[in-house]
C-alpha cells in the first residue's frame, strides 16, 4: 500500500495531495482546494508569486510590441544576475498567463537545494520595483510538466487563463548572452558553484541594464 501511494503521489489518480500543486506550484483554488498543498521543506525551484508586473495587462499600457519586450528582457536580465548571487541559477520561468494563481509568477531553479533555501530566506526581506517580495519553495522541478504543451505548437485556446503555465521568453540574444555570462563567471571561480570563494556578485550580461534591482 504504501508503494502505491507513493507512486500516484501528486498525480491526477492522487485523491488527497493537489496534483496541479504538485505540478505547478501554484493552483487556482488555492486555499479553498479540497486537496492538499504539501509545501516542500527544501527544493531546488523557488516561486516568488506576481513579481512580475506585465504591461500586457494594464489597462493603461500604451507600450507597443517591441517595447514591451525590452521591458520584459530588463526585468529577465535583473532577476538572473541577482538570483545569482545566491548560487548557480540552472532555470528562470516567468508566467505570461492573467489568471489570479499564475498571473507574473517567477520561477527560479538553482543547481543546489540550499542555495534555493538561502535566496528565499534572503529574498523575503527585500522588496522590488517598490513592493514587497513574497518567496516560497516549490515542489516544481520539471517545467516540461508545468509548462502548456500547446502555447508553443498550434496555440492555446485558453490563451492567458490556461491552468498551466504560458513561459514569457526573453529574446533570443539576451538568453544566449546570460548563459555564456554565467558560464564565464563559473570558469573564473572553478567549475562547480560550489567552489566560489570571495566574490559571489556574476558580471552584468551584455543586453539590457537598465532595469530595477532586487
Amino acid at each position: 500500500m504504501a508503494n502505491y501511494l507513493a507512486s500516484i503521489f501528486g498525480t491526477e489518480q492522487d485523491k488527497v495531495n493537489c496534483s496541479f500543486y504538485y505540478k505547478i506550484g501554484a493552483c487556482r483554488h488555492g486555499d479553498r482546494c479540497s486537496r492538499k498543498h504539501v509545501k516542500p521543506s527544501y527544493s531546488q525551484t523557488i516561486l516568488l508569486p506576481n513579481l512580475y508586473q506585465n504591461p500586457a495587462y494594464d489597462p493603461k499600457n500604451k507600450m507597443s510590441a517591441p517595447q514591451m519586450q525590452m521591458h520584459f528582457d530588463a526585468f529577465y536580465e535583473d532577476i538572473w544576475c541577482e538570483l545569482c548571487k545566491y548560487g548557480l541559477v540552472e532555470e528562470v520561468v516567468v508566467c505570461d498567463n492573467n489568471n489570479d494563481h499564475l498571473i507574473g509568477n517567477v520561477y527560479v531553479r538553482f543547481k543546489y537545494e540550499e542555495d534555493a533555501q538561502k535566496a528565499c530566506d534572503g529574498l523575503n526581506s527585500r522588496w522590488y520595483a517598490g513592493r514587497p517580495i513574497y518567496c516560497e519553495l516549490s515542489p516544481v522541478t520539471d517545467f516540461r510538466e508545468a509548462c502548456c504543451r500547446l502555447n508553443s505548437g498550434e496555440g492555446c485556446v485558453r490563451g492567458g487563463f490556461c491552468n498551466f503555465i504560458h513561459r514569457k521568453e526573453p529574446t533570443p540574444e539576451l538568453d544566449r548572452d546570460l548563459d555564456m555570462c554565467t558560464r564565464k563567471w563559473l570558469q573564473e571561480r572553478g567549475r562547480d558553484a560550489r567552489s566560489m570563494s570571495r566574490s559571489p556578485t556574476p558580471p552584468a550580461a551584455s543586453a539590457g541594464g537598465n532595469a530595477k534591482r532586487v
